[in-house]
């Protein structure tokens, strides 16, 4: 019997193999390709109407400005440097803008966060400066913070903070040291003493007297007074005038310049 010829072995395989792929998975692709296009149509129009919601909305709009933090300042000051420009779409507010403001007008505030509070809301938390020295001029008090920066001037001095005193000749050796390190720097070494004040001493210094870069003294409120020297080795010098006191309860007068050595004299 003769074999099949090449026509009819090609007719079988393609019986055999059944129909063409696209036939068989055309349904399923084009069904895929729907969901497709459906998903990127949603993504658009979210994607729209975030836009909207964010840039053209009334929604979004900023209607309050709280305050929080402040002391001294009341919040209707700070509301008012602050400026915040009611009406405007929130996401467009420029709070690094309004930090500088801030920062600009009101020296008091040392560090200040704005934060967009959704859906109308900013807020305004301030950090005000603590003054920890008080420089009397003019029948006024200037305040001058941790890192000597003189940011205030009131009439009345605040209760618990002590007044910084020069005690500089015009001539000698201490005014040599005035015009050397300059007054901002001395300065911020008094601040630097007063902040290493241990909290008893702190509570009743009430003066600060500097006479040259490593000569600052103290005045307590009951007339004892304290040879501090420089600003260095403060911790040590703190607890050193602790035991100190507590061991001469009845000295006038303590000497921590050298804090492994110190000294006490008068009763």
């Amino acid at each position: 019997m003769a074999g099949s010829t090449t026509a009819e072995r090609g007719e079988r395989k393609r019986e055999s193999s059944g129909p063409p792929l696209a036939g068989r998975f055309g349904r399923f692709g084009r069904r895929r390709y729907r969901r497709i296009i459906a998903s990127a149509v949603v993504l658009v129009f979210l994607g729209t109407g975030g836009f909207w919601l964010l840039y053209g909305s009334d929604l979004v709009r900023v209607e309050r400005v709280s305050v929080s933090g402040t002391d001294v300042l009341t919040p209707a000051r700070v509301r008012e440097a602050a400026d915040v420009p009611l009406g405007e779409q929130l996401i467009s507010v420029d709070t690094e803008e309004i930090e500088a403001r801030l920062a600009k007008v009101l020296p008091r505030v040392d560090t200040v966060d704005v934060v967009r509070s959704w859906p109308d809301e900013i807020t305004l938390d301030v950090t005000e400066r603590t003054p920890v020295l008080l420089v009397h001029r003019g029948g006024k008090f200037i305040e001058v913070d941790h890192e000597g920066v003189r940011f205030a001037t009131v009439s009345k001095a605040p209760r618990g903070v002590p007044e910084l005193k020069w005690e500089v000749p015009g001539t000698g050796s201490a005014a040599a040291g005035l015009r050397r390190f300059g007054e901002d720097r001395l300065t911020r070494e008094a601040v630097r003493v007063a902040g290493a004040l241990p909290g008893p001493v702190a509570r009743v210094t009430r003066s600060v007297k500097i006479r040259s870069y490593d000569a600052i003294s103290l005045e307590l409120t009951d007339g004892r007074t304290v040879d501090w020297g420089s600003g260095e080795k403060g911790a040590e010098k703190g607890r050193t005038l602790t035991a100190l006191m507590k061991a001469e309860p009845r000295a006038r007068h303590f000497d921590v310049s050298v804090p492994t050595a110190p000294a006490s004299s008068g009763s």
